[in-house]
């Protein structure tokens, strides 16, 4: 895999063997010795290969831990990613001032690792979430039932805040989170192999810009954000100061926060409704 340009073989190696034998790494290590039967060989290389040809690791082993929970991941769903976690942790600090029941909207929820998140850390939440992608909300539902808050949390198929129109929810929401497309179109190009080739490309790229969808995220948010309300969002390299003009030229929001990933990158922006 080294040839491929991929850096991290021993460890790939490491989790694919260790799928293959359904034991975890530190029982690899104390039977280092033993001899790898005929047909795991055999599968073990078929997934070594798989890889060589920068096949995401997560897809070969369908599944990706995030927040602590394991989540399926398929090619219909962008890979969860630690920094997204930043978007769990903001929602967390608003939620603990609020009272009573908490209602949120998920927007592009993808695997459904932020609303699954969200919802199995507040009990008593109601989760919104909705994806224009059919494929990806297959998956969301899974990873819900997968951790038990199906009943916490509706899907819905369209794209934003579209399929949310014909529900009577407008002003009546303490939380937006959502980690739209921010990829300007034109870099696709120059994304990693295992990105640009095997994770959707509805879920990267946002258009020429980059902060296409983010803006209109921005701009109809405040119509479903109860005073005092949060949207939080996360984004791309760059692009937080574009951002945050687009927020203040709204006048519908009162404040803006900025929050950096552990990379010292600004990643999440946090708009509270005026």
């Amino acid at each position: 895999m080294a040839d491929q340009g991929i850096n991290t073989t021993r460890l790939d190696a490491e989790l694919l063997l260790s799928h293959v034998l359904d034991r975890n790494r530190v029982w690899l290590i104390t039977h280092f010795h033993d001899t790898l039967g005929e047909e795991a060989l055999k599968v073990f290389e078929g997934l070594v290969l798989r890889r060589a040809q920068h096949e995401p690791l997560q897809h070969i082993l369908g599944k990706q831990e995030f927040w602590g929970l394991d989540f399926k991941v398929t090619p219909n769903v962008l890979i969860p990613r630690p920094e997204t976690e930043l978007i769990i942790e903001s929602a967390l600090g608003i939620a603990k001032h609020l009272h009573g029941p908490i209602t949120m909207i998920d927007l592009c929820t993808g695997s459904g690792c932020i609303a699954v998140c969200l919802s199995h850390e507040l009990a008593s939440a109601r989760v919104l979430a909705t994806d224009a992608s059919p494929g990806a909300l297959v998956i969301a539902r899974e990873n819900a039932a997968r951790h038990n808050v199906s009943d916490r949390i509706t899907f819905l198929h369209g794209d934003l805040f579209a399929p949310l129109e014909m529900l009577d929810i407008r002003e009546q929401i303490d939380i937006i989170v959502t980690n739209p497309p921010y990829i300007p179109s034109g870099d696709l190009s120059t994304l990693q192999p295992e990105v640009r080739d095997f994770e959707p490309e509805m879920a990267l790229i946002a258009g020429p810009e980059g902060i296409e969808i983010a803006t209109a995220i921005i701009r109809q948010a405040p119509a479903f954000l109860k005073q005092g309300g949060a949207l939080i969002m996360e984004m791309g390299m760059g692009q937080a100061n574009e951002l945050s003009v687009v927020v203040n030229n709204t006048r519908a929001y009162s404040s803006i926060e900025i929050f950096k990933d552990l990379a010292g990158i600004e990643r999440v922006i946090v708009a509270k409704k005026a």
